[in-house]
């Protein structure tokens, strides 16, 4: 388990890069740090792994203080962003060389890099250095490397950035297996959704040195609890409206969606509805939003229909093939229970 208890770190000039954060990490947990560049994401790792030490505030892993431990005397394994690996070692002198720091005998590190290799398909590869492989295979020895040492945590930033779309797909699964058979406590720091999403068991979403969420992808998703959050979660962006409460429901972009409770008659609140929850229809329906087709994008099994309505841009899908044509009137209807209201002034998750 790792645990950060009130983290603050100020770099000279007065930047405050963290916080005052707390946060949990189960033991065996993938858990992914996620949020835009500068948001202290990066130094947060950093500051678990030692390569940084924090104004003040705790980190332990398990039972222990590690704050004032020097980054070999953790336990961690960290995987950078370029791989960072040796150039004039082969691969099987990069996978070792933990091993050689620990001063493990010569027979027993080539045997473990030879079998921890051997596990992340490097078997044919350990005479080569970083220069004769592809990224992909530059980052299999960066993990087998982490591997090797048998840490206790294992800390990536940003391990999948400089790999090409279909690669760091491919990659993606396969960290995730590997996480899964080593069962070994994960902290990933990424900027891209899709990625912790798909990888992360719990996500903490950051933004300027704290942490404006902490769950599930699919609770993150679903219910982000600032408008932030919803902003920067999806594939595509959030739908966030300006709306009225009137009566019984919201008014908002020419329809009515229904009101929760806890909101004054005449109160402005920021609707938001993602555009998967958002279909276009053809014909009128009652609270039905309405308007003309601006854009068109296909996204493959569906596309995303960007519609003007009083001015503002409002985005819903539609399947593959019933794409309707720019220009024309259509309907956007929301799915039940898939709107969420926002307060105007702090953007926190009324319902």
């Amino acid at each position: 388990m790792v645990t950060v208890e009130g983290l603050t770190k100020e770099f000279p000039g007065g930047v405050r890069a963290l916080d005052g954060l707390n946060l949990s990490i189960m033991d065996g947990e993938f858990f992914a740090l996620l949020g835009p560049s500068g948001c202290g994401k990066t130094t947060l790792l950093r500051t678990i792994a030692g390569l940084e030490s924090p104004t003040s505030g705790a980190v332990r892993i398990g039972d222990r203080d590690v704050t004032p431990l020097a980054p070999g005397a953790r336990n961690v394994a960290m995987v950078f962003q370029d791989y960072a690996l040796f150039p004039h070692m082969t691969v099987r002198e990069n996978i070792a060389y933990p091993l050689k720091i620990k001063r493990q005998p010569r027979g027993e590190r080539e045997a473990r890099a030879g079998e921890i290799g051997g596990q992340l398909g490097l078997a044919g590869l350990m005479p080569r250095r970083p220069a004769e492989l592809s990224g992909g295979q530059q980052q299999r020895v960066a993990l087998a490397r982490a591997v090797a040492c048998r840490p206790s945590v294992f800390l990536f930033d940003e391990p999948l950035s400089n790999l090409d779309a279909r690669l760091r797909l491919e990659a993606r699964t396969f960290l995730k297996r590997l996480q899964r058979e080593l069962a070994v406590t994960t902290v990933f720091v990424t900027h891209d959704q899709a990625e912790a999403l798909a990888l992360a068991d719990r996500i903490a979403v950051m933004d300027a040195g704290q942490i404006r969420q902490i769950g599930t992808a699919r609770e993150v998703f679903r219910r982000p609890s600032t408008t932030f959050v919803a902003n920067f979660i999806g594939s595509t962006p959030m739908n966030l409206l300006s709306g009225e409460v009137r009566g019984d429901g919201i008014a908002v972009a020419g329809g009515t969606v229904p009101r929760p409770d806890g909101l004054s008659d005449g109160e402005p609140v920021t609707v938001g509805i993602r555009p998967e929850y958002l279909p276009v229809l053809t014909s009128a329906q009652h609270g039905a939003l309405s308007g003309e087709v601006s854009i068109v994008e296909h996204l493959g099994t569906s596309s995303l229909v960007t519609v003007e309505i009083d001015g503002e841009l409002v985005a819903g899908t539609v399947a593959e093939g019933d794409e309707p044509d720019t220009g024309t009137r259509v309907w956007l209807r929301p799915v039940p229970g898939r709107v969420l209201i926002y307060r105007v002034g702090d953007g926190t998750l009324v319902s």
